[in-house]
């Protein structure tokens, strides 16, 4: 039974670890978002402009070395599964929401998926 029991919370325990961070200061979220399309300075700069323009977010910061995209917002003005989708809409995808296939299709081909022919030249 204790084997359970402990199997049960490390299950749980895995799980909340694997969602996406919301952290609340007053008015605003802190959203860290997992964005693994996210490959070069210029996917990060679009990204970055994309979301500046959208009502609400006060702040974007994208790692596209460790594909994390840090949100903050206004609570009363957007919420999490919008900034995600803005994300999406702009070519990327954004935790579990793919991105947009016609704004996918107009990014450069450097901003692509590696699959898809995309990404950067390995240097030797």
């Amino acid at each position: 039974m204790k084997k359970i029991q402990l199997l049960f919370l490390l299950i749980i325990g895995v799980s909340s670890f694997a969602m996406a961070q919301v952290v609340k200061k007053g008015g605003t979220e802190i959203a860290t978002i997992k964005t693994p399309t996210v490959q070069c300075e210029e996917c990060k700069q679009r990204i970055e402009n994309y979301l500046s323009r959208e009502e609400g977010v006060t702040k974007v910061v994208v790692d596209y070395k460790k594909k994390i995209t840090k949100v903050t917002y206004v609570t009363d003005r957007t919420n999490y599964e919008a900034v995600k989708t803005a994300i999406a809409n702009a070519g990327y995808d954004a935790d579990d929401v793919t991105a947009n296939p016609d704004s996918y299709k107009k990014l450069p081909t450097c901003c692509k998926k590696p699959e898809d022919g995309g990404g950067h030249a390995k240097k030797n």
